[in-house]
């Protein structure tokens, strides 16, 4: 039998590729409206005749074209806005990038004007159903003037059930509206068959959103306006006593491009919860602004729909931007906000580590069994008056005394939470190891090359091994991390330098890793103190070589996603006759990995 798939002719391919991207007038306005803006036209001028079937004429005065490129404009997948892969995902302009003026030849008959700046004369370009007709020099302003005729004069069926004049002319209106709204700088004007229907200064936002929509908007706008690591929000909403049961005053942009969402739309309706009818809604005019790589524009042909890589996280920053500027405007009472202009959103810690330690449990526990009854333990009948157990310094202190030397401060070196770590010296006790009472002050910081392990020197006690970290030290670090979270929370991580975001973390460990004790472990349900000493080193040393590492340009996000982390989070749950060893192994693996890291020099 003989073969029947067979390719189809050019021309075929891009009519039909065509009406993925031109389904109608108001597409080709919206396309070319854009190309406008990305040649840097400051004046921009729009016609169409019959609802933009018999003709739509665009007018910019942009940077123009030369007569190869504006051959080659017509091509598909030719275009100057992007050279590689990588330049999708960092978008800067609009249009189609390669699709628009090839549709859009492919359907109608188009004619392009043009010249740039400094060039004598321009060049005439024709193109009808896709084939090129011809290119000639012409006379014509610099900038770019396109028209385009009989739109789909050449796909019947497409253009037998195109909308009324009236309708397509509401959709070109529409389309005009949106790209004016995002781009006050520009002067525009629109005309319908010949008639002015917008003609449009450049202005402040204010004034175009004002002259774009009407008078009646304008005492009935807030502004709005919130900036964040994540995403900034800038623009407009309407007062709760100006919404409508049809409003169409709702326009939502990021990064200058109008898009669509029910979902961010829900995060402005929230904000109004009780302040309006159930079967109204209320105007806005949001501008987001979000870093290129964390957005995807490229969902559908029309793009309408964007993707955000933190869409939980803008709904919160949008949400709490609304709110607040219903709140300090006086249309709800007045809501708790720490300072002006402040947002809150949800901190995100990124690179932080969790492990939860595995359930045990003993299913030979039985508390009534005899072998589980400690003689020694008090008579139940008796008055309790308190337990008196004997302590003494398991000798895994002095072994790792030496290793630990490595982590050992500097003199009067900041530690994390701005307090040093004292220790108790043997040569300021008595004879029995305990501090001289006329001493006032027996506990001093870390002199230069002593450890957290000289505490146990001479068998100290656990009482005194309380001291190394004091409850007053502890509070210390605690208020300095509760204020590096209050910067965060107000302003966004971005506002912390790498110092500041190093000390977050490690305070953190102290509090997660150090200071908290599972009493259902059975490791961790009892920890000595030169186990909390070796512990707690592990984190100074992290932080310590963490902070030389950044002074050689390190990169701060993989300092704090090192795997070394993980181990000394797990620490507290090694056994105790294998905590010097298994501190030697962190030391030695921390060691290596910071090495590892710094060796690039990596920002």
């Amino acid at each position: 039998m003989a073969d029947k798939i067979r390719l189809l002719p050019e021309v075929v391919a891009n009519q039909i590729a065509a009406g993925e991207v031109v389904n109608r007038p108001a597409s080709v306005v919206k396309e070319m409206m854009e190309n406008a803006i990305d040649a840097g036209a400051t004046e921009v001028k729009v016609n169409f005749r019959d609802g933009g079937r018999d003709l739509i004429q665009i007018v910019d005065n942009g940077c123009g074209m030369s007569p190869v490129d504006a051959r080659m404009a017509f091509d598909r997948h030719a275009t100057s806005k992007i050279r590689s892969v990588e330049d999708i995902y960092a978008l800067h302009t609009f249009g189609f990038r390669g699709e628009a003026l090839a549709s859009i030849a492919a359907v109608s008959q188009v004619e392009l004007r043009t010249r740039q700046e400094g060039d004598e004369v321009g060049t005439r370009t024709e193109i009808n159903g896709g084939v090129f007709v011809s290119q000639e020099p012409v006379a014509c302003p610099a900038g770019s003037q396109f028209f385009v005729r009989n739109l789909f004069y050449n796909v019947p069926a497409r253009r037998r059930f195109l909308e009324k004049s009236t309708t397509s002319s509401n959709q070109i209106k529409a389309e005009f509206q949106r790209v004016a709204l995002c781009n006050p700088q520009v002067a525009f004007e629109l005309y319908s068959n010949d008639a002015p229907l917008y003609r449009l200064r450049a202005a402040t936002l204010a004034t175009r959103i004002v002259d774009v929509i009407g008078r009646h908007i304008k005492q009935n706008l807030l502004e709005v306006s919130a900036d964040t690591s994540i995403a900034s929000v800038e623009g407009f909403i309407g007062q709760p006593a100006a919404a409508k049961k049809r409003n169409t005053e709702q326009f939502l942009f990021v990064n200058g491009r109008y898009f669509k969402s029910s979902y961010l739309y829900s995060a402005i309706m929230k904000a109004y919860e009780k302040l309006i009818p159930g079967n109204c809604a209320p105007s806005y005019f949001l501008y987001l602004t979000v870093d290129p790589a964390r957005i995807d524009v490229n969902v559908h042909p029309q793009k309408t729909e964007v993707k955000f890589a933190d869409e939980e996280a803008v709904w919160q920053i949008i949400n709490a931007a609304v709110r607040e500027t219903l709140a300090k405007t006086g249309a709800v009472p007045m809501m708790d906000f720490d300072s002006d202009r402040t947002v809150e959103i949800p901190v995100l810690r990124r690179g932080a580590l969790y492990s939860e330690p595995p359930a045990q449990s003993n299913l030979d526990y039985n508390p009534f069994r005899e072998s589980y009854i400690d003689p020694t333990a008090p008579d139940p009948n008796e008055e309790f008056t308190g337990f008196d157990v004997p302590y003494t310094v398991p000798d895994a202190s002095t072994e790792v005394a030496d290793s630990a030397a490595s982590f050992a401060p500097r003199a009067g070196a900041r530690q994390p939470g701005g307090a040093g770590i004292p220790a108790f010296r043997p040569s300021d006790a008595g004879p029995a190891g305990e501090p001289d009472e006329a001493d006032a002050a027996p506990w001093r910081s870390l002199s230069p090359g002593a450890t957290a392990f000289d505490a146990f020197d001479g068998g100290a006690s656990a009482e005194e091994f309380d001291d190394i970290v004091s409850p007053s030290e502890q509070g210390t670090a605690g208020e300095e991390e509760s204020e590096l979270e209050e910067i965060v929370r107000l302003v966004g991580i971005d506002a912390l330098s790498y110092k500041d975001r190093l000390t977050l973390e490690a305070t953190r460990s102290i509090r997660e890793d150090y200071l908290h004790q599972n009493a259902f472990h059975e490791v961790d349900t009892y920890t000595s103190p030169a186990k909390q000493a070796m512990l707690l080193r592990l984190i100074i040393g992290y932080y310590e070589k963490s902070l030389d590492a950044l002074s050689k340009d390190a990169s701060f996000n993989k300092l704090a996603a090192l795997p070394v982390r993980e181990d000394i989070g797990r620490f507290k749950y090694t056994e105790e006759d294998k905590c010097a060893e298994r501190y030697e192994e962190i030391t030695a693996k921390l060691n290596a990995e910071i090495r590892e890291l710094t060796e690039g020099g990596e920002a």
